[in-house]
C-alpha cells in the first residue's frame, strides 16, 4: 500500500491556519433541496439530525432523507449502483477505512474543498481526497469498577478467563480483529494471529451483542463486566448513567474516524457539499463532543475543558494512538467478513 494512505493522525492532529469560517453554502441556489444521507441508524443518526440537520440544514431549505443500514450493505448497494448514471443517495457515512475501500473501488467523488468554507478550519490529517473526517475517538477498553479491576489492555480483556462476562460487538468485527491481533503479537497488517484468541473466547462464552446499543444495555443491567469499544461511546454511557470505565490499552490505542463521502453518481451534490459544510461548523461538531464524546475535526469548536478531559488522551497515552493499514483492511476485508460469520458467530 503506498504510504501516502497512511496518515499519521498522532502528529497531525494539530491545526489548520484557521480563518473566520463561513456560514452553510446558500441552499436557495439550488432547485433540489433533498439531501439522501446514507448512515447508520441508532444514537449516531438521531445526533446527525439534532446537531446538523435540524439546527442548520432545514432552516436553509433543505429536507434530509436518512436510508439507514449498517456499512457492508450500504457500500454493496454503492457497488451494485456504480454502473448508473444516477444512484440512490448523496452522501455516506463510512469509517475512515471504508471509505478508502469504496475509493480503491472507484465509488468515490473526489472533494472539492474549495466549495466549503467550513473546511478552511479542517484538521489536516481529517482531510482525505475521498472524504472528510466528521469524528473521531480511539478504540479502548470498557469495564465496570464494580464487578473487576481494571485491564492493563486488549490481552487482558479479550480473554478465555471473562468466561460470558465478555461481551463483543457483532458490527465492530473490524476493529475485534484489530484488538485481538495486537493482544496477540499481530500487527496492523497482521491481524491473523488474534482468530485464536477470539475463538477461545467464544469457546469460554463470550456473549456477542447486535450493536453498540444493545452491548451498552448488557454493561447497564451487569450481563457483561468488560469488552472493547470506542472511547467516545463510553463517555456518553457514562453520561447515561451506566458504571462503565476505560483504560488506553498498552498494545496500542486504534483510531476511528467516521466520516462522509459522496458517491460519484450521487444525484444531488449540491447538497452533499452543503451537508459537508454544515458538518463542520463548529456548532455541530461543539455538539458531538457533549452529545456524543467524539473529538472535532475542526481547529475552531470550543468544547468545554471538563468535556475535552473526558472524551480527550493525555499526553502519554496520544503516544500509544496507532492507524490502521488502509490497504490490508481493504484488500482483507472480504475474508474477514467471511471468517468472522462463518467460523466465529458459527
Amino acid at each position: 500500500m503506498s504510504k501516502s494512505f497512511m496518515i499519521n493522525r498522532r502528529t497531525a492532529l494539530g491545526g489548520a491556519a484557521a480563518f473566520a469560517a463561513g456560514s452553510a453554502l446558500p441552499a436557495h441556489a439550488q432547485d433540489n433541496k433533498r439531501i439522501v444521507v446514507g448512515t447508520w441508524g441508532g444514537d449516531y443518526s438521531k445526533l446527525l439530525a439534532k446537531n446538523i440537520e435540524t439546527p442548520l440544514l432545514a432552516p436553509e431549505g433543505w429536507d434530509v432523507v436518512k436510508d439507514e443500514a449498517q456499512a457492508p450493505p450500504r457500500r454493496a448497494k454503492m457497488m451494485a449502483e456504480k454502473a448508473l448514471r444516477r444512484g440512490t443517495s448523496d452522501i455516506q457515512g463510512l469509517s475512515a477505512n471504508d471509505m478508502f475501500e469504496v475509493n480503491e473501488q472507484g465509488l468515490a467523488e473526489q472533494i472539492d474543498y474549495s466549495k466549503m468554507p467550513n473546511a478552511a478550519n479542517l484538521i489536516p490529517a481529517m482531510k482525505y481526497p475521498y472524504g472528510i473526517g466528521h469524528i473521531y475517538s480511539g478504540k479502548v477498553v470498557l469495564y465496570n469498577p464494580k464487578l473487576m479491576a481494571a485491564p492493563t489492555g486488549f490481552a487482558d480483556t479479550l480473554d478465555p478467563k471473562h468466561g460470558d462476562k465478555l461481551g463483543i460487538i457483532d458490527i465492530q468485527y473490524q476493529f475485534t480483529l484489530v484488538a485481538a491481533g495486537l493482544a496477540s503479537g499481530g500487527t496492523m497488517s497482521n491481524l491473523d494471529p488474534g482468530k485464536e484468541r477470539l475463538l477461545a473466547c467464544k469457546k469460554a462464552g463470550a456473549r456477542i451483542y447486535p450493536s453498540n446499543e444493545a452491548f451498552a444495555q448488557a454493561l447497564k443491567t451487569e450481563e457483561i463486566a468488560c469488552g472493547i469499544m470506542w472511547k467516545a461511546r463510553a463517555v456518553q454511557w457514562q453520561n447515561a448513567g451506566i458504571n462503565v470505565a476505560t483504560v488506553a490499552p498498552k498494545e496500542g490505542v486504534p483510531m476511528y474516524v467516521s466520516g462522509f463521502m459522496i458517491p460519484k453518481n450521487a444525484p444531488n451534490k449540491a447538497g452533499a457539499y452543503a451537508y459537508l459544510n454544515a458538518m463542520m461548523a463548529p456548532a455541530a461538531q461543539e455538539g458531538f463532543a457533549v452529545d456524543m464524546g467524539y473529538n472535532p475535526t475542526v481547529t475552531n469548536a470550543k468544547v468545554p475543558a471538563a468535556t475535552q478531559e473526558r472524551i480527550g488522551f493525555t499526553e502519554e497515552e496520544k503516544k500509544r494512538l496507532v492507524d490502521l493499514d488502509y490497504g490490508y483492511m481493504a484488500k482483507n476485508d472480504a475474508a474477514f467478513q467471511e471468517w468472522w460469520n462463518k467460523s466465529f458467530k458459527g
